[in-house]
């Protein structure tokens, strides 16, 4: 299969390491700005790589595009689509989301997949969810919750979350409450263990309810510290990290099991831009064999037929799953 990578920073040159050592890839086309810096580390990847210029016009046409760019551009998911390819999106924006999950019906015309949120949180943990749902005769709630961030633009985006409404399913609507507010001490597979977490703009809940649309309720929140809070409002005070190096990713789930309630938990500790990498790679490989569930826009949990299979696979690169197995405190 022929795969087109829009995004060149540090997940999408881990994005192109995973691809390229597929036998199922022929070739990889980089659409970058930086040029020079994108040839650089394109040469160490081999012959199958191909660089070439954001500005250069329409982007190239392959069997899969990735979106490794902090925002997606419905245009160019749509423009893809219709040339032939399935879309995996690693954006986390809940306007993105939202702008991909509305074409669904053009992908649905075209008999091509979006996959919109293949990353971490989300994406990582869309899968978990839909892994989750099979302990379950109904699910009734589920809670995400992660830390940490995949690189600079992902910094950003999360810095700006917290200064914007989040949006949270309850009750058959959705509810929105300021970024920064809900603190909950929410606890992590080591090495991360407990970590503050907020409310914050975050499109969990909008790629997990069409998945689960009896559930009553989900939520999303994400680490911050006081100043992190304090300090949402206004540019970043200091640059960040070229790629966070810590982070997790945990799905709190409760719902019914023969007419008893239970809460199960899955988690991950990883890198952010690792387990984003890894998740989107192997979406679009998916995507190219024809893998996934439908034509048409959904999140991951829709999207992957089989979690547990998908699990397996990409534990083969270092994003292990933990279980929760000790007894929650009553609420």
């Amino acid at each position: 299969m022929r795969v087109v990578l829009a995004g060149f920073g540090a997940v999408g040159r881990r994005v192109a390491q995973h691809l390229v050592l597929d036998d199922a890839v022929e070739s990889l086309v980089v659409i970058a700005r930086d040029i020079p810096r994108a040839e650089f580390h394109a040469r160490a990847l081999g012959g199958k790589v191909e660089v070439r210029n954001e500005n250069d016009g329409d982007p190239p046409v392959g069997d899969v595009m990735v979106l490794a760019t902090p925002r997606s551009n419905r245009r160019v998911a749509e423009s893809a689509v219709v040339s032939g390819s399935h879309v995996v999106s690693c954006a986390d924006d809940p306007s993105d989301v939202k702008a991909l999950l509305s074409s669904d019906r053009l992908a649905r015309a075209e008999g091509k997949s979006i996959v919109a949120g293949a990353a971490m949180a989300p994406g990582l943990t869309c899968v978990l969810a839909a892994h989750l749902r099979s302990r379950f005769d109904s699910v009734e709630e589920i809670h995400v919750a992660s830390v940490g961030t995949g690189g600079p633009e992902c910094a950003r985006r999360h810095h700006a979350a917290l200064s914007s409404l989040s949006l949270d399913w309850e009750d058959g609507e959705w509810r929105r409450r300021p970024g920064g507010s809900g603190r909950e001490l929410v606890w992590f597979p080591e090495p991360v263990g407990g970590a503050d977490c907020y409310r914050a703009a975050l499109a969990d809940a909008l790629l997990l309810l069409p998945a689960f649309p009896g559930c009553r309720k989900i939520t999303s929140r994400f680490e911050a510290t006081r100043r992190d809070r304090m300090t949402a409002w206004l540019p970043m005070l200091r640059p960040p990290h070229p790629e966070g190096l810590v982070g997790a990713a945990r799905v709190e789930m409760r719902g019914w099991v023969d007419g008893q309630a239970v809460t199960a938990i899955y988690g991950s500790a990883i890198a952010p831009a690792v387990a984003a990498a890894v998740v989107a790679s192997r979406a679009a490989i998916w995507a190219g064999n024809g893998q996934l569930t439908r034509a048409g826009a959904g999140g991951m949990a829709e999207m992957i037929p089989d979690p547990a299979i998908f699990l397996k696979e990409i534990a083969q690169f270092g994003v292990y799953v933990s279980v929760f197995e000790g007894q929650p405190a009553p609420s």
